[in-house]
Order: structure tokens, then sequence, then C-alpha cells
């Protein structure tokens, strides 16, 4: 059964088109990993799956229910964790699981349960009396976590849950994640660590532009670039390297400088090392590192979206 399937989704923001006709779905018991460079319309996407945002074109449905026709199915069907911090700092973690749990409908014993059971999940029951004033930032992004999930939604969507975070609390919220995949949610995370998503995600889709580029299990991902490998040169100096010179070299599919490393990604079928160490020699450039990388997801993630840093 799909939790969650888009179709033709489109949605643009005045002139500038955010997301460009995305489709795709998302089974039960799924941890849906979902990526893309800044700008590339992941929050977008997210914000209408949530119904925050209408789309242009295009539909939304969760558990078989239109989003914008069944909104308040949908909401109770969805706990959002986002990627800013949703506390209230002057309330207990208790009361703000309590305010987040009540505006779902739960009241009295019931309401008590779920609070308790939550905070007891993310690992803050005994802090249950203490307002997240003072805590640190991965208690309160676990206490986000609760205040998500209090009222046991079938799909979960985790925005970069573990931003900025200590490692401790970083591994308990993806020991966190799993766990709640165990008991039968399914989850859409997305995160900028890329051993985060193949540590979790049992498939991944890979957004770009406003366009889902790729989408598969992390070996069907790596498996697309197989005739691809990545070779990085640290060179002494960068400065007179011309990249469109590099891609004129046979066997060369793209190069990016970025200070003075040069990340070439060339085809396997043509051995082209011989060229492109003497394409150095000749400029007089001193390689003071070479290293050639077998692909791993941050190898697709890179060769996809490019190398330059995105506003």
């Amino acid at each position: 059964m799909k939790i969650v399937k888009i179709e033709n989704l489109v949605k643009k923001f005045n002139d500038a088109v955010a997301v460009d006709n995305i489709s795709l779905g998302i089974e039960e018991g799924e941890v849906y990993g979902l990526l893309g460079p800044n700008g590339a319309g992941k929050s977008t996407t997210i914000n209408m799956i949530c119904g925050l945002l209408r789309a242009n074109e295009g539909t939304i449905e969760i558990l078989g229910k239109d989003v914008n026709k069944n909104k308040i199915f949908a909401k109770r069907n969805i706990g959002i964790v986002p990627q800013d911090i949703a506390i209230y700092e002057e309330l207990t973690a208790y009361e703000n699981v309590r305010f987040f749990a009540g505006l779902y409908g739960f009241r009295g014993k019931e309401l008590h349960e779920r609070v308790e059971e939550a905070l007891s999940f993310v690992g803050l029951l005994d802090k249950a009396k203490n307002c997240p004033e003072d805590f640190s930032g991965g208690m309160k992004r676990r206490l986000n976590i609760a205040c998500a999930i209090a009222h046991k939604p079938k799909l979960i969507i985790m925005d970069e849950p573990t931003v900025g975070i200590d490692p401790q609390s970083r591994n308990h919220i993806l020991e966190a994640v799993k766990k709640l995949n165990e008991m039968g949610s399914t989850i859409i995370y997305t995160s900028h660590y890329m051993e985060e998503i193949e540590a979790i995600c049992t498939r991944i889709g890979i957004v770009d532009h406003g366009k889902l580029i790729i989408e598969g299990t992390k070996e069907e991902l790596k498996n697309s670039i197989t005739n691809v490998n990545t070779m990085c040169i640290t060179a002494a100096s960068a400065k007179n390297i011309n990249e469109d010179e590099i891609k004129l070299i046979n066997g060369v599919i793209s190069a990016e400088i970025d200070d003075n490393v040069v990340t070439i990604n060339n085809s396997t079928d043509i051995n082209n090392l011989d060229k492109i160490i003497f394409y150095f020699t000749q400029k007089d450039i001193h390689i003071k590192n070479l290293e050639i990388k077998t692909p791993d997801l941050e190898t697709v993630f890179l060769t996809l979206t490019g190398r330059k840093l995105r506003d």
C-alpha cells in the first residue's frame, strides 16, 4: 500500500518553478530519503505533502486520500519534525508534548499516556518537568520529535533532524528513526549527511532544480554510475588550470575546480590517467595528491547535482 502518492506535482512562486512535475510513490514501511542541494525543491515538496502549501498542478494522496480535499485526515496521519526547532521554551517538556498531542483531540488519561510514552521514547521522561530553555541542542531536537510522534502518525516527515547536535544525540535520533520504522511508521527523511541516508533509508530520491532526477535503493543509485569514477587531484596551485580544457581530454565527463582541488569524473571505459597527468605537466603544475574514488552515495549525489556551492 502506498502511504504517499504524488503525481505531476508543480509549484510556482511567480515566475520561478520550485517543483517541476514531480511524481513518486512511497510504500508503507519505507524509510524514504529525500536528497537535494539547497533550493532543489525538497522543502517545498514537503510543505505541500503536509498541506502547508497548495500545488499549482498535480495531486498528493496520503493513505489514498487527496491532501487538499481531506486536510484533517492528512494532518492526523502525518507527524512533522521541522528543520527549525518548533517548541515553546517557556513550557515544560511535558507541557510541550501535551499541547501538540492535544491538537489532535486527545484528552484525559489517554493524553497523559501518549505524552509520557513519547517522552520516554526520546529519552526525556526524566526531564518532563524541565523547560527546554535549559536543554542542549540535542535534547531540544529530541523533544521536537516527541511532539511530532505523540499522536502516533502513520507518516513521519523528518527534515534534517540532526543538524548542529552532538554525536550522542545524533546517534540516539538515528536509532529512534529505525525503531519508529520497526513499530510501523513510514518515514520521509531529509539530510545533508550521506552516511545517515545510507544507514537508515530503504529507498532514496534525489531532487534537483525542482525535478526528481533519480530514485531507487542505495545500491541501484550507485550502480547508475558504475561506468564513472571520480579523480581528485590536489595541485600546488590551480591558477593555470582550465575546466573546459580538461573536459576536452578523451573520457572526461566533467571537471570542477574548488580552491586547489580538481575533481574529474571519468568514464571507466577509457584509461586517460596519462593524458590527465600530461595536462598538468605541460602546465608546469605540481600534483601534491591524486586519489581515485569508487562510487558511494556522496559520489552519486555530487555527480548528478554538481560540486559547486548553491546559495
